[in-house]
């Protein structure tokens, strides 16, 4: 049997058993068991032997950076944000992963990336996101509040390093008012139990053309809510939540999924999340 797991502390609920176990069973897959982990951020450094008694490993916070030492090799999307969120072991050598930007972009293919797109916030997904964003193409605006502008200036410095032709530009939130293809939100204004604030004003909701929510509890948040009343798609968390793990089992395994398949697994996370806050 190959043993499979989440890493992570504090893990609390979480919503990995149910994806990596209905992804294995689309794979006809019954050998293998999938566990969460609990380390605490002090062990985790005498414990490369338990990690390395699992044939992948899932990697949440405060683990993802912390785990690169005990990495044989590391995956060019691990390099590129020096975050490891999964991990492979192929007789014992063990490479890493960033397979949230995968999920990112699966989960957001039928949207304008390459497009006029504003982002919402640059830290940790934000980050991620954005140099996505600016490395397929798009025109970026990376939005954040003053106390972030420092912040944004150094992502803003970053993605130019990657890419000199990018283009890039910092804006305040409250003051946004134009057009953009795609909104990304990357804040965590609109989240559980905080269900009634909105991370722009309607006024900008109407000039935009669709919108990805990173949130993904709730499953629909009041953003999602005004945007899919104009008749316009907004993508939740739940999807990106999902694409990273499929990612996950490609590297794995091989495995290969159809869109019918995992869109049954969205909607069953999203309504284990509903479920969760009533």
């Amino acid at each position: 049997m190959k043993k499979y797991a989440l890493i992570g502390h504090p893990l609390g609920h979480s919503m990995s058993p149910l994806i990596h176990e209905r992804l294995f069973a689309l794979s006809g897959i019954s050998d293998f068991s999938y566990e969460l982990v609990d380390i605490a951020p002090e062990n985790l450094s005498t414990s490369k032997e338990l990690i390395e008694s699992f044939a992948g490993l899932n990697v949440t916070i405060p683990h993802k950076q912390n785990v690169i030492p005990f990495m044989d090799v590391l995956g060019a999307s691990a390099e590129r944000y020096n975050s490891v969120n999964c991990i492979d072991n192929k007789d014992g050598k063990l490479t890493g992963y960033n397979t949230d930007c995968d999920g990112f972009l699966m989960s957001a293919e039928k949207l304008p990336i390459t497009e006029n797109v504003a982002v919402l916030g640059c830290g940790g997904v934000g980050r991620m996101m954005a140099i996505e964003t600016a490395l397929h193409g798009g025109k970026l605006t990376l939005a954040v509040i003053p106390q972030d502008i420092k912040n944004a200036q150094i992502l803003m410095a970053e993605i130019l390093s990657k890419c000199s032709e990018a283009s890039v530009r910092i804006a305040d939130i409250a003051t946004l008012d134009e057009n953009f293809d795609l909104i990304v939100n990357a804040t965590p204004v609109g989240m559980y139990p905080k269900v009634n604030n909105c991370a722009i004003s309607d006024s900008l909701i109407e000039k935009c053309g669709s919108v990805f929510d990173a949130i993904y509890n709730p499953t629909e948040t009041l953003l999602m809510k005004k945007v899919r009343s104009q008749g316009k798609i907004a993508v939740g968390g739940a999807s990106m939540l999902v694409y990273q793990a499929v990612k996950a089992h490609e590297i794995w395994y091989g495995g290969k999924f159809a869109t019918e398949d995992i869109n049954p697994i969205i909607k069953a996370v999203e309504e284990s999340v509903d479920e969760m806050n009533k």
